[in-house]
């Protein structure tokens, strides 16, 4: 994907209990990073958090979480993580995500999360409102993120 795509993006700055003895990103720490950005992405939506879905019984559960390397992050980089939403499914969401330094692309993904009734832990429709709110954030998001 190219970067300008990406309807939202997070910036965060490597830190060093995060690389090994090379002072590169030890692989499991992008998708914490992806993680991060996701959350961010999600509170500019103005859409309701974890702790106000937990209150209503309803919740959204990672479903599935990949990662493609192109290059590796080292110790106090500046990365940006760009995050766009793909889709949506009856009860899922699909996420793209990117990370950079700079201009070069060094990891790719894809987040898909369920939304749940959390005491059957079963798949429920998206909310038409949600729908509408990313779908709207995708096309006219914010200005400073």
């Amino acid at each position: 994907m190219a970067r300008e795509e990406f309807a939202f993006s997070h910036s965060l700055r490597v830190r060093w209990a995060e690389v090994d003895m090379q002072g590169i990103v030890f692989n499991g720490h992008y998708l914490t990073y992806f993680d991060v950005a996701f959350t961010e992405y999600w509170r500019a939506t103005g859409l309701p958090g974890v702790l106000e879905q937990a209150a209503a019984g309803q919740e959204m559960f990672a479903r599935k979480a990949t990662i493609e390397y192109q290059g590796p992050a080292r110790f106090d980089d500046m990365l940006d993580i760009g995050v766009r939403c793909a889709g949506f499914g009856r009860s899922s969401i699909r996420f793209l995500l990117e990370i950079y330094r700079g201009e070069d692309r060094l990891v790719s993904g894809e987040l898909v999360y369920v939304y749940a009734d959390t005491a059957a832990r079963k798949g429920i429709p998206l909310p038409d409102d949600w729908r509408a709110t990313i779908t709207r954030f995708e096309k006219y998001p914010p200005a400073v993120q």
